[in-house]
């Protein structure tokens, strides 16, 4: 199947409204009003989507400037950053690196962090920086974009999308029904040699940290161990896990569920891979978000406010959900074609608070202790 490539086009448009009167020098700039259109075609085999979403949103004249310390990548979130600044005027300055390295950057440059946002690609960097007193608390017009349990029982942060823990396999040598329940089965030796995983990468951190949360650290130390045993084949990310499946190399890998959409993308159903969801209800299962929170000490507040009120507009939303493949949290986004409903995954999810995930030291130190990482 020829590849078709996913679109997303910004319209803006913007009426300037007559001001009454003489403004004093510290009146607000008089807003504008935005319109943003995005028609959104999405191909993931055999089924074609598009999505127009018209929404007003208010921004001020004046435009400034807005420095973003970014843990997800750039290929994934440039092109909706870029959006921002064209449709708001504002200048931004992105930084980008891991999670856990921005976080450690953050908690080092401490107040003097020219940083004004902090766009994570998992609730525990975003729960470490918190922890340190950095995040200045949100609005509730922010906050109230999204379900509870997807931003911070302090108002600190907020999630912008979703991603979920799969275990994607290899078709040819599997059926659904080959496949266990709960990630801890993955222990069993008939499944030596079949596995891959990536224990650098900050996802699979997050779910090490979901399992000494829920399990507690020996329960989570034995599985460690248990899939050690197994001989499992090591990765630096998710992407290269599912192609390794694909290609029949390993049979199973523990990933976040969106990479696999993006090979059915290029290559169709003929890709021999698909998502297993863990019904079980442990850690294999979580629901992680991708979040953001504005540094208190940052020196651009209302423009930092205004980016995250964007990356919870329909319009940020309907990327996420028809370019990456996430899961958009703010209701009413269509999501990617084939990808089962959060309300459906949130019945058989791992149930935790994500501000529970934020002891990322600790589990980089359970990795080292039993030697998966050095």
């Amino acid at each position: 199947m020829p590849r078709r490539p996913v679109l997303a086009a910004l319209i803006v448009s913007a009426l300037v409204l007559a001001a009454c009167g003489a403004a004093a020098p510290s009146t607000p700039a008089t807003p504008l009003t935005v319109r943003e259109t995005v028609e959104v075609p999405v191909t993931v085999p055999p089924q074609v989507i598009q999505e127009t979403v018209e929404v007003p949103v208010e921004v001020p004249a004046d435009s400034g400037s807005l420095v973003v310390y970014s843990g997800r990548s750039e290929a994934l979130v440039g092109p909706i950053i870029a959006q921002f600044s064209e449709a708001t005027g504002i200048d931004v300055d992105v930084r980008y690196g891991s999670t856990a390295e921005i976080a450690a950057l953050l908690l080092e440059e401490g107040a003097n962090s020219p940083a004004d946002v902090f766009f994570a690609q998992d609730p525990g960097g975003l729960g470490a920086v918190a922890k340190a007193g950095l995040f200045a608390p949100l609005p509730e017009e922010i906050l109230s974009r999204v379900p509870e349990r997807f931003r911070s029982p302090d108002d600190l942060w907020v999630g912008i999308s979703g991603r979920a823990r799969v275990v994607v396999y290899n078709t040819d040598a599997l059926q659904p029904e080959d496949l266990p329940a709960d990630i801890w089965d993955f222990t069993d030796p008939q499944w030596s040699g079949r596995i891959g995983w990536a224990p650098t990468n900050g996802s699979f951190q997050a779910m090490v940290t979901a399992m000494r949360t829920v399990w507690g650290d020996e329960r989570t130390r034995e599985w460690l161990v248990g899939i050690q045993n197994n001989e499992p084949v090591v990765f630096e990310s998710n992407a290269p896990i599912v192609e390794a499946v694909g290609a029949g190399e390993i049979d199973v890998g523990f990933v976040n569920h969106y990479y696999l959409y993006r090979f059915l993308a290029e290559h169709g159903e003929s890709f021999k891979a698909r998502n297993h969801f863990l019904s079980g209800g442990g850690p294999g299962s979580l629901i992680m978000v991708a979040g953001a929170g504005r540094l208190a000490n940052g020196k651009n507040e209302e423009n930092a406010k205004r980016f995250l009120q964007f990356m919870l507009s329909p319009v940020a939303q309907q990327y996420f959900a028809s370019q990456t493949y996430e899961y958009p949290l703010v209701e009413g986004t269509v999501t990617a074609p084939g990808l089962p409903p959060l309300a459906e995954l949130d019945a058989m999810a791992l149930e935790i608070d994500m501000a529970d995930l934020d002891d990322l030291q600790g589990t980089t130190q359970l990795l080292q202790d039993v030697g998966v990482l050095p």
